[in-house]
């Protein structure tokens, strides 16, 4: 593993802490490892390369695992420790040694949230055009979309059905934390919350 000076690493947020509004409980997550990796994902050699470097079987289309997003036909995010993401760059490059690809260390790119909570679905419908219902959203769905105006993509993790990651660009953070404090407000969802 490189060694990395996580001093250096830019805060997600400065300044604003977990919420619990309503029941539901928003957080910033600490700072991740994340590798952009374009490549055509139905050859074999890619997946070996995803294995190599995060121990993930590829995901399905739409689909999440713990460390591989699938964010396009052409597209994963691989997630890891923060520290790991240029080790995985290199494990990555290695093993598509001649085959058509890019794979790019973007961990201070992006921010990550967890949105946890029974009316996490409401909250997250609410600004994203995505049926959500629990019988259509189930444990590893994901969506690349927008939630209000702000391009994300966001998954419903393995540790609940009321639990979600959301991703969106760093320089976005702030507006996206405060739309969904605001949208997650006693009040705001007559009938839910």
């Amino acid at each position: 593993m490189s060694e990395v000076d996580m001093s250096l690493a830019r805060p997600l947020l400065e300044g604003v802490s977990d919420t619990g509004a309503g029941g539901l409980k928003l957080s910033v997550q600490p700072l991740r490892g994340m590798v952009t990796l374009r490549a055509d994902l139905s050859e074999a050699s890619v997946a070996a390369a995803v294995k190599a470097a995060v121990g993930s079987d590829m995901p399905g289309v739409r689909k999440a695992t713990d460390t591989a997003l699938w964010m396009s036909p052409d597209e994963l995010m691989l997630l890891m420790p923060y520290g790991e993401a240029a080790d995985a760059v290199a494990v990555l490059t290695e093993k598509l040694s001649g085959v058509h690809h890019l794979a790019v260390d973007v961990s201070d790119a992006r921010t990550l949230f967890r949105l946890e909570g029974s009316a996490a679905r409401e909250v997250l419908a609410k600004g994203a055009p995505v049926d959500l219902a629990r019988d259509k959203f189930a444990v590893g769905d994901l969506r690349r979309t927008r939630i209000s105006h702000v391009a994300a993509a966001f998954w419903q993790s393995g540790d609940g059905p009321d639990v979600f990651e959301i991703l969106c660009f760093r320089s976005y953070a702030k507006y996206l934390w405060e739309w969904l404090e605001e949208s997650s407000r006693e009040g705001s969802m007559p009938g839910v919350l």
